[in-house]
């Protein structure tokens, strides 16, 4: 299993920047994906997940109305769409399978990243004028 994050950079604040997560090495459709981020000194936290069929999406209350997360299955891709970025978005974010296709059980979200098995290598979004 391979998960490789891109798409993070420097950007100033209000503006946007799209993340994106390919996976190789397993039949993507049949996992949810989650985004987490850690920021300096601080714990990783979740940020959005994505059912498998990308039905359902689930977000973290600081990001709601602001990132989109959806996925194409045939390029084998979920992305992270991050508008009206706020420096306390600063992290570096990673992306993440969870070995199921939802990513709660009747309908919730379970954000712990110990439900999630394979881990991309992180990318880092710094939001700073």
């Amino acid at each position: 299993v391979q998960l490789q994050a891109s798409g993070g950079g420097l950007v100033q604040p209000g503006g946007s920047l799209r993340l994106s997560c390919a996976a190789s090495g397993f039949t993507f459709d049949d996992y949810a994906i989650g985004w987490f981020r850690q920021a300096p000194g601080k714990e990783r936290e979740a940020v959005s997940c994505i059912s498998s069929s990308g039905g359902r999406t689930y977000y973290e209350d600081s990001v709601k109305g602001r990132f989109t997360i959806s996925r194409v299955n045939a390029k084998n891709t979920v992305y992270l769409q991050m508008n009206s970025l706020k420096p306390e978005d600063t992290a570096v974010y990673y992306c993440a399978t969870r070995p199921t296709t939802q990513c709660g059980s009747y309908g919730s979200w379970h954000p712990d990243e110990y439900e999630y098995d394979d881990w991309g290598q992180g990318t880092l979004v710094t939001v700073s004028s």
